[in-house]
């Protein structure tokens, strides 16, 4: 029986696709954008979420770790990380819910159970379920089941991928997905290293044959400031984005800091600490822009 890992099932979502959908969250992602605001999603394992301001510091977790990697010092609880194996002993005891485990192990059947909760809204609103991440394309066998499964009960998709893929796993799923969400970093393949960690090359080639192959697509451009909010960026994209035959619109997603908490849980650095959310005038200025190569353009999801 396949499986994947998924941390999250977001229902009532009204920003991943059209209607009222249910967002299921793969985990794992091969990027590592210095604005995430899904971390807990990159690695494709599961991992241990810790919640200083919950931790009451009665050290119930303690023995129960079967590796002796939980400590109690100065400032509270310590895990050794590398220790840890994430056996979730300690999570079970922690009445506080101060630890969590992020990301468990579901079959296609789990998966499709949710999801069929809210068949009734999906048929009211000409909504559907959306699967995201971290980036689905890195559990392809597992993608592809739950789109075939979610076609064979009529129900309407949706995929948000950044497209770093070899070409094989689209064209795999491409019959089964109703709409491509397909997100846009940036356009100059240096900065995109700089602030995502791998080249973009793989990303275009993928966008520009999804759209050659007349597959439905709504491009999404996280609007970062300092990041990707230039002129030279912004008209670049404009101009990809004229040379795809099949694409939709665009939507501007513009960048919040709301995950600085989720990094401090899993104990990483927060890379963009400064950078605030973009004002409502810079991104009614980047629409025009991109209105003006005769897009169709939407801010927000």
């Amino acid at each position: 029986m396949t499986t994947g890992i998924i941390f999250d099932v977001k229902k009532f979502s009204i920003h991943d696709g059209p209607g009222i959908r249910t967002t299921v969250f793969l985990k794992g992602c091969p990027l590592q954008c210095s604005w995430c605001h899904n971390p807990e999603g990159q690695d494709p394992r599961p991992q241990l979420l810790y919640r200083p301001d919950r931790c009451l510091g009665c050290g119930e977790c303690i023995p129960v770790c079967p590796k002796g990697a939980i400590r109690l010092d100065g400032d509270g609880v310590a895990t050794d990380s590398e220790a840890c194996s994430l056996c979730g002993a300690c999570v079970e005891v922690c009445y506080a819910e101060a630890r969590e485990m992020v990301g468990r192990q579901v079959t296609v059947s789990e998966v499709l159970a949710e999801v069929e909760q809210d068949i009734a809204f999906y048929d009211q609103s000409g909504g559907g379920v959306t699967f995201s991440g971290g980036e689905p394309l890195l559990q392809p066998e597992f993608l592809l089941l739950l789109l075939r499964a979610c076609k064979e009960r009529e129900i309407h998709t949706a995929v948000d991928t950044c497209g770093h893929s070899d070409w094989q796993p689209l064209d795999d799923i491409r019959e089964y997905v109703d709409v491509f969400l397909y997100d846009l970093k940036l356009i100059d393949d240096e900065k995109h290293r700089q602030f995502t960690g791998v080249s973009n090359q793989s990303s275009l080639r993928n966008l520009q044959a999804l759209s050659q192959q007349g597959e439905n697509i709504i491009l999404r451009v996280p609007v970062v400031p300092r990041v990707n909010d230039d002129e030279e960026n912004l008209r670049a994209t404009a101009e990809l984005a004229t040379a795809l035959p099949s694409l939709t619109r665009v939507d501007l997603l513009p960048y919040h800091n709301t995950a600085i908490h989720k990094y401090r849980r899993l104990g990483r650095e927060f890379l963009l600490p400064g950078t605030q959310r973009p004002s409502d005038d810079l991104l009614t200025s980047i629409a025009r822009t991109l209105r003006e190569f005769g897009l169709q353009v939407h801010i927000g999801g």
